[in-house]
């Protein structure tokens, strides 16, 4: 069974810290979805990991090209099907169904965003009311702290 581990943006922007948490899913060996709702962010965060220091290059691609199944990260809004860790930017849902099927589900939410904040933490009760673990991390003095688990 899976966990879903919430990261409260506040010192690093997304831009840094999806890929430090996609090269972690990959030492680990899962293959990872990036899920995202807004076609502009996903490509920029694909023009991001394409612009990684070539010795921490994650092969990647956006979801719709011919390659896709592939991946061993994918940037869209697809099915989990196939991948063991789901990263969500931006408000994208992730199930309970999925968060237990998975290996790991990460959220990710801006903590200077308020309309972000009361997303992730409306995320935070669903999941944990129909059961999944769930940890919450927050950056402190520039280093990642768990500060809730349930």
């Amino acid at each position: 069974m899976g966990a879903a581990f919430f990261y409260h943006l506040t010192d690093s922007p997304l831009e840094t810290t999806l890929p430090m948490l996609i090269g972690k899913a990959r030492g680990a060996g899962w293959r990872v979805l990036v899920r995202g709702t807004d076609a502009t962010l996903l490509k920029r965060l694909d023009d991001v990991l394409w612009q990684g220091p070539e010795d921490g290059f994650l092969p990647h691609g956006l979801a719709g090209g011919p390659h896709d199944a592939d991946q061993p990260v994918l940037l869209g809004d697809v099915s989990s099907d196939g991948f063991a860790c789901v990263m969500s930017v931006a408000g994208a849902e992730v199930a309970a169904a999925e968060v237990t099927a998975l290996e790991r589900t990460c959220i990710l939410f801006d903590g200077h965003d308020g309309a972000a904040l009361d997303h992730a933490r409306g995320q935070w009760k669903a999941l944990t009311d129909a059961g999944c673990s769930a940890q919450y991390w927050a950056q402190e003095d520039g280093r990642w702290t768990k500060k809730a688990e349930k």
